[in-house]
């Protein structure tokens, strides 16, 4: 696979030379040497997607699409942000054509104020709070000491405490917003493994979030600042090894 990987970015290298600048103007996507001048419209992506056929969504028509510089349409269109990114796709494509770093390109072109739903709202509320859902510090530093006297009233688990901004640990410990905003009980199992495991860990009591939107959204300067503040947080606490949920 990586043979076939590394000969098809050959080729579309020197078939990107030789593209008239025009190609480039009127289609930005179609240049970039991962996308769909080799793509041979056998349909083997979209036999391998789960999502083909809902809302009209076919990962083979994104790729003619960009093959036939429909760019605009397609970033107007929802086509790109119904695509789950599991990579099934282009798992199956017989040219090793990395569909889903396309879609997220396309998602990447789409002015801010019109990605759908509450990915770009999250975005912006991580980037002002540290987490996706805006949660306060002293927020956040209750739930966690709840949930860790949940731990404690366990059997076996009497005297477990959250560790906090611990520095030195061996693991800093990231968390989906979703566990500490809903589904509680999550963290649980995993403080109970690590208690029995004996594990040194800590959670950061800023920029604890643990998804990083900006990757789905294809919001390049929001995911670099969102990874930058966990390098930081591990710099700060003299941390070696991250666990990240997503």
């Amino acid at each position: 696979m990586d043979d076939k990987t590394t000969t098809i970015g050959s080729m579309m290298d020197a078939l990107t030379k030789r593209k008239p600048s025009l190609i480039k103007q009127k289609a930005p996507l179609r240049p970039m040497k991962h996308l769909p001048d080799m793509c041979m419209a056998c349909g083997t992506c979209s036999s391998g997607c789960p999502l083909t056929g809902i809302d009209g969504f076919d990962p083979r028509k994104i790729m003619r699409m960009v093959l036939m510089g429909r760019d605009e349409e397609l970033i107007a269109s929802k086509l790109p942000w119904l695509c789950t990114m599991c990579g099934k796709c282009e798992h199956a494509c017989p040219m090793g054509i990395n569909i889903t770093n396309t879609i997220r390109t396309i998602r990447g072109m789409v002015d801010r104020s019109n990605v759908p739903g509450m990915i770009h709202k999250g975005i912006e509320l991580c980037l002002q709070t540290g987490n996706n859902i805006g949660l306060p510090e002293e927020d956040f530093l209750f739930i966690i000491e709840d949930v860790g006297s949940e731990v404690a009233a366990l059997p076996g688990f009497s005297d477990f405490q959250v560790p906090v901004n611990k520095k030195g640990a061996n693991i800093l410990h990231t968390l989906h917003n979703k566990l500490v905003n809903t589904q509680n009980e999550d963290l649980v199992h995993w403080w109970k493994i690590f208690y029995a495991a004996k594990e040194d860990w800590t959670v950061p009591s800023k920029n604890w979030e643990g998804v990083n939107w900006g990757l789905f959204s294809g919001d390049d300067e929001a995911m670099k600042v969102s990874v930058g503040r966990i390098v930081e947080n591990m710099e700060q606490l003299e941390i070696a090894n991250l666990m990240y949920p997503e």
